[in-house]
Order: structure tokens, then C-alpha cells, then sequence
């Protein structure tokens, strides 16, 4: 096979990348992991069962979410289509410093924009607990989040997550979208959408973004703009924790979150979702 040029992988990426739409508004990017219609992205993306899919060649697809995982902030949604250009998975695990890394995405309503950076590290980031993120020097916009982030030869190493202090790009490892294609989403969910903020000291509170219709938060009469501090009586270091409790609940668990200048306990029956 003929070596690529940039300019060939580039094109190839982008074909593999996807607007994401949800009620009316442009919620993101996406990656097409296999030709029969799985799209990945994350989960703070697709906030609801459905979403409407963009393809680089302009056709659209109503999409179902068939799975989340919020600790990872993955989502898969099912769109029906067939022989798509699938991305190529790369194996983030390989990561060097300093490798050249390239992200595809839809910023600021710029269809496939893509910017080129060096991986900066692989690893765990001080703040934001013990999950581990491809840290790269990639210039991202609103928009870019649930996009490839992709070696120099186009393999996809990781998913654009967010921005850290200093610009820092953090993406979802390649390994770890893999892992939750295979297993699933988790199991236990609390109904809502969270974004970490820091209550000094190590602790680390949720900021309720978000809150399901009916599901176990709005039926504990949790509400957006709470911040959950704790569950069972232990405080939240890093938001893996609120997973962890979830997932080990058996069916009920006690919340403790602060709304203004209050803090409070709640008792909520914890919702169970196919993996």
C-alpha cells in the first residue's frame, strides 16, 4: 500500500468524524467506530435517548443512545446506516511524549476543522481524580467535544473531552472507548448530567448541569445547580467516586449535596439500566 500523505489521512479522518445534534442545536462531534452505524461520543453530548447524526457527506440519521458510561464520559448511539468510513482504533497505551496528534471536530459551527498538536503526557490529572486522559496540545473550541483525536497516521487514540488550566486538550484513551464498546455503560445512574468543581482541600463536588425527567434524582427532588458532596457518608475526592457508589448502592443510596449556602442529605432509589 502506498504511503499516505498528510493531506490523504487528514481527508480519511475527517470522513470518519460526525456532527451530533440534539434538540435543534448543535451539541458536538462524534467518531463512527464501525461501518454498521455505531457512532462514539460523549456522554455529556447526548443527553437524552435521541440525537440526530451529521455525516461528512451531508446525509443525517435520526440516532437511538443505546448506552452511556458517565464515568468516562462515553456514549454510543446506533444510527441506521451501513458501510460507513469507520475510524481506525489506535492503541493509546503506546503513547509517547511529544508524538504529533491531530483532532477533528465541529467547533463554533465549523464543519470538520482540524488542528494539529504534540501529546503532552498519559495519565492521571491533579483535580480531576484517579481516571487516566491523553493530554495533548491541541488547540479545541465548543464543539470539538466527542471528536477524534488521531496519531499522524489517522489511528484514533482518544476522544476530546474538555480543556484543562492552560489550554491543555484532554481526551478519552482509545483503550478505554474500547473497553466500554465491549462491556457496556454502567449499570447504576443517578439521572443526571454533572460537571466537577473543586470545594478546596481535595474535595471535589458534582454540579448538577442536568436532571433526567422521572429518574432517581428528580424523584429525590435533586435539582440543577445542587452540588453533590458526598454519598453514604463519604465525601467525593474525584467524580469516579460517584460511580463507585452507584455501582456498589445495591439499590439505594443516601446523597449529600449542598444547595446555596445549605448542606443536605437525600435519600434516592438508584435507577438500573442494561449495560
Amino acid at each position: 500500500m502506498p504511503h499516505e500523505g498528510f493531506g490523504e489521512v487528514a481527508e480519511r479522518l475527517r470522513r470518519s468524524t460526525v456532527q451530533v445534534i440534539q434538540q435543534g442545536r448543535s451539541g458536538g462531534s462524534g467518531v463512527i467506530w464501525n461501518s454498521e452505524g455505531r457512532i462514539i461520543t460523549n456522554a455529556h453530548v447526548v443527553r437524552s435517548a435521541k440525537a440526530r447524526v451529521q455525516l461528512w457527506d451531508g446525509r443525517s440519521f435520526d440516532g437511538e443512545v443505546t448506552s452511556t458510561d458517565t464515568r468516562r464520559d462515553l456514549a454510543a448511539v446506533r444510527i441506521p446506516a451501513a458501510g460507513l468510513p469507520a475510524a481506525t482504533a489506535g492503541d493509546s497505551d503506546s503513547l509517547r511524549p511529544g508524538e504529533l496528534v491531530m483532532a477533528v471536530g465541529n467547533p463554533l459551527g465549523f464543519i470538520g476543522a482540524l488542528t494539529t498538536g504534540v501529546v503532552h503526557a498519559v495519565g492521571p490529572l491533579r483535580g480531576l481524580g484517579r481516571r487516566i486522559w491523553v493530554q495533548a496540545a491541541v488547540r479545541l473550541a465548543p464543539g470539538n467535544s466527542g471528536g477524534p483525536l488521531a496519531d499522524a497516521q489517522g489511528r484514533v487514540i482518544g476522544l476530546n473531552t474538555m480543556i484543562a488550566g492552560g489550554g491543555l486538550a484532554l481526551a478519552v484513551p482509545s483503550n478505554a472507548i474500547a473497553r466500554f464498546v465491549q462491556e457496556g455503560g454502567s449499570r447504576a445512574a443517578l439521572g443526571v448530567v454533572v460537571q466537577p468543581v473543586s470545594l478546596g482541600r481535595d474535595a471535589v463536588g458534582l454540579l448538577i448541569l442536568e436532571v433526567s425527567p422521572n429518574g432517581p434524582a428528580a424523584q429525590g427532588s435533586l435539582q440543577i445547580g445542587d452540588v453533590l458532596v458526598g454519598a453514604d457518608g463519604q465525601s467525593f475526592h474525584s467524580p469516579e467516586d460517584l460511580t463507585d457508589a452507584l455501582e456498589q448502592s445495591h439499590g439505594a443510596l443516601t446523597i449529600e449535596f449542598l444547595r446555596g449556602d445549605r448542606k443536605r442529605l437525600r435519600k434516592v432509589t438508584v435507577g438500573a439500566k442494561a449495560a
